[in-house]
């Protein structure tokens, strides 16, 4: 059995102190007045740097041609300033709901990444994969908690993340009516989100409770119905988990872009959730091997954990082009903007991810002989962490925090609040069981796996 040692425990209670301190003085710093923001503009103006949208408010007209029109335009200018700087302060204030939200999705997809990967293990009936089930039971042990803190951030954010909860999205005659809108507010209403939501996460955790549990029994059975039971619940899950997924992709991300959609996002998210629980298998494989546990995971299993983190960053790559072609060559206005926004504001991380995501992981991972060294996957894998959380990242802020992003404390601290919850969850649970199936059919093949 393995036992939660005291330095990670520590380490994952001191991540998520740090992470909780510097969420709290995200907030306490976001809430700023009007006035404050007004001066900050001002700031970036006279500096000539930060955003500078402020300066277009304070274009000067010349006494000869505008002299007629002269308080009109002053008042209309003061409209416009005063509307810019009201919208900056809400850019400004949303900042640490993103933050937080961005890190609690990525680790919750994780989670989610690693359950979907299991379920088709299983239901395939790999051989090669089975020395490997019980970390990713641990894995999957956080999907319940992080589930729910990411609707709940979702709940008590409101309309700092999905516009269309703001007041008056849908009354025709108010001030914030928005035609488009208000025609998808059967679907997008508080509601119906948070119930289908816990429809999702409860389909997911029955799963995993339920495969857990026929796991755990096969170990000491006298037969093999637990392991029928498990192939027969994982061929039902991986149905159910098809549609709600995209579902879930379409109500947690794409509804902050409540005008734009696209019919590859589903897809686009499972890619970079797979890829992203994959990573992690092996990294905590590997940890874990490292201290003396997981003698029975071997260089080949390595390997073919590593194939498939090569593999799924192709996937993750051929769907972020498709998607990005074919929206920009039918150049369709509400598609287009998606795009325009993250390349005009977003330039670095929205192309960095690309290297991220793809010619790092093509170039190391490439090699066959480089896929069993331990110390060049945990490199990669670390790279393909970061730049999937920049995806996430890309996907969520333009969208809440417009030009006004940087990552910043905000952004560190959502994320050592979440590695620390992480880690402290996936490790209690790998102490509940053994780390190695027992009486599972494919133990022992997967145990003598060679490549």
């Amino acid at each position: 059995m393995y036992t939660f040692s005291k330095k990670l425990k520590t380490f994952s209670i001191i991540l998520m102190v740090l992470g909780a301190l510097g969420v709290g003085y995200g907030f306490m710093t976001s809430h700023k007045s009007f006035e404050e923001v007004e001066h900050m503009l001002a700031e970036e103006e006279h500096h000539g740097g930060g955003h500078g949208e402020a300066a277009v408010h304070h274009e000067e007209t010349t006494d000869d041609t505008h002299a007629a029109d002269s308080h009109g335009e002053e008042a209309h200018s003061g409209d416009a300033h005063a509307e810019h700087v009201e919208h900056v302060m809400h850019q400004v204030h949303n900042r640490p709901w993103s933050a937080l939200y961005v890190a609690a999705f990525f680790f919750m997809m994780i989670a989610l990444g690693v359950l979907a990967f299991y379920a088709i293990q299983i239901a395939s009936q790999a051989g090669w994969s089975p020395v490997l089930f019980r970390v990713m039971e641990g894995i999957t042990a956080y999907l319940l908690p992080g589930g729910l803190i990411v609707l709940a951030i979702a709940f008590f954010a409101d309309s700092h993340l999905f516009i269309w909860l703001k007041e008056g999205m849908t009354v025709e005659g108010h001030e914030n009516y928005d035609k488009l809108v208000a025609g998808k507010a059967g679907w997008l209403n508080k509601p119906m989100f948070f119930v289908r939501g816990l429809i999702f996460l409860g389909g997911w955790v029955l799963y995993r409770h339920f495969s857990r549990k026929f796991s755990i029994a096969q170990d000491t059975a006298d037969d093999n119905r637990n392991f029928k039971k498990s192939f027969r619940i994982a061929a039902g899950f991986l149905v159910f988990f098809i549609y709600t997924e995209s579902m879930m992709s379409w109500d947690w991300i794409m509804s902050v872009d409540p005008h734009w959609f696209s019919t590859l996002f589903g897809w686009y998210v499972f890619a970079s959730m797979f890829v992203s629980g994959i990573t992690v298998i092996a990294l905590i494989s590997l940890y874990l091997k490292s201290r003396g546990h997981l003698e029975f995971v071997n260089e080949n299993h390595l390997h073919d954990v590593a194939k498939f983190m090569f593999a799924f960053s192709i996937f993750w790559t051929y769907l972020w082009f498709s998607q990005f072609m074919l929206i920009w060559y039918s150049n369709i206005p509400e598609e287009v903007t998606y795009f325009i926004t993250r390349f005009n504001d977003y330039k670095l991380p929205f192309l960095g991810m690309v290297a991220l995501n793809f010619v790092f992981p093509i170039l190391m991972l490439m090699n066959a002989d480089y896929k069993r060294v331990p110390w060049f996957v945990v490199m990669t894998g670390l790279v393909i962490l970061f730049g999937h959380y920049i995806d996430i990242f890309n996907m969520i802020m333009p969208a809440t925090v417009g030009d006004r992003w940087f990552i910043g404390i905000p952004e560190i601290s959502s994320i050592l609040l979440f590695a620390g919850l992480f880690i402290f969850v996936v490790f209690t649970a790998l102490t509940k069981a053994p780390l190695l199936v027992k009486r599972y059919p494919f133990r022992k093949e997967s145990e003598e796996f060679h490549y």
